[in-house]
């Protein structure tokens, strides 16, 4: 009966070893990879001092964002500082529109989400005696807490919109009460 068992499976080789090298074209001609792009939307919190102090007013934002994107094909780290010149602290919709903050080029192996993380957020609003200056940072081992903590990485439902499906992250202020999201879209290519 072993005699049997291993004839069998020495007759199957050939034939695994035949379609070997047709499997290997068909997955090198359609391998499936994925570039991201990330896209940024600031907001405040219902209860934020902007909000019931300054509606109207003009004021303008910036912040610094740590990226760390690396795979064979591609690689980047860095700092990317958005700043948002002219913004009217509006009624009920987000401080900043949706906005592209960074898109990679190539096609890479999947091999995760880039790691993202909003690190320093400043603003000024309004004129005069009433206005506001907002400088929130992360907090760090051995120093004090920030008056304005930033605190990043407040992980979101992920969801889907006209650009496809994302994974979303949150950065919060906690005294200015402002939120940065970062939206993560996985753009499916051929590598």
């Amino acid at each position: 009966m072993r005699f049997r068992a291993f004839w069998r499976l020495l007759a199957l080789v050939p034939s695994a070893v035949g379609l070997a090298p047709f499997g290997q074209a068909l997955a090198a001609a359609g391998e499936l990879g994925v570039r991201h792009r990330i896209d940024v939307i600031v907001s405040a919190e219902p209860d934020a001092p902007i909000l019931s102090r300054l509606r109207g007013e003009k004021g303008e934002l910036s912040f610094t964002v740590r990226l760390s994107a690396n795979s064979k094909e591609s690689r980047f780290f860095g700092m990317l500082r958005p700043s948002f010149p002219d913004i009217v602290v509006p009624d009920g919709k987000p401080l900043v529109q949706q906005t592209k903050l960074w898109e990679e080029d190539v096609c890479h192996q999947r091999r995760g989400l880039p790691k993202v993380t909003v690190t320093r957020l400043e603003g000024r609003f309004g004129e005069g005696e009433g206005r506001i200056e907002i400088s929130a940072i992360n907090r760090h081992i051995g120093l004090l807490v920030p008056p304005d903590e930033l605190t990043p990485g407040i992980k979101l439902e992920p969801g889907s919109d006209s650009l496809g499906l994302f994974y979303a992250f949150r950065a919060q202020t906690r005294n200015s009460r402002l939120n940065v999201d970062l939206k993560i879209y996985p753009i499916d290519c051929f590598l």
